[in-house]
């Protein structure tokens, strides 16, 4: 020992382990539920969004607006069936408004989807139940094809 110098004392260490694994588990558990749930909310809007493109290019193809409306609602439902999202009866709409315009004016069909993204199965702290996603796609008429 040098003189002016106290001696070292080594601190007891025991349960330190403990106490560092009590704070960083619910942080990694937090962060873990997080990522899940952003990556729920992408998928879902990335199939949305896919499925009202889909659903937009259907009824353009069509004939009548009855067979828009009918096409664009298949092929949606079928896009999100296809991705396992299930977003209930009533959320494909296709606006077939641009049947009305005269032939040689161009002319767009839009599909909008709306779907509730749930998050009720990860409990986490301040997370909503669910979030509503809701996305527009819009493909054109031909302008010269008849229209009925």
């Amino acid at each position: 020992m040098s003189a002016g110098f106290p001696p070292c004392r080594r601190r007891d260490q025991r349960g330190s382990a403990s106490v560092e694994l009590v704070i960083l588990v619910p942080a990694l558990v937090l962060v873990l539920g997080l990522l899940v749930a952003g990556g729920r909310l992408w998928f879902a809007r990335a199939t949305v969004v896919e499925g009202a493109e889909s659903a937009a290019r259907a009824a353009s193809l069509a004939r009548s607006p009855g067979e828009a409306r009918a096409a664009g609602q298949q092929a949606a439902a079928r896009t999100l069936a296809t991705d396992g999202l299930s977003c209930g009866a009533d959320s494909v709409s296709v606006d077939t408004s641009a049947f009305g315009v005269p032939v040689g004016t161009p002319a767009t069909v839009t599909a909008t989807v709306t779907c509730r993204v749930t998050f009720a199965d990860l409990d986490l702290p301040g997370m909503p139940g669910s979030i509503t996603v809701r996305t527009e796609g819009a493909a054109a008429l031909d302008t010269y094809r008849a229209r009925s």
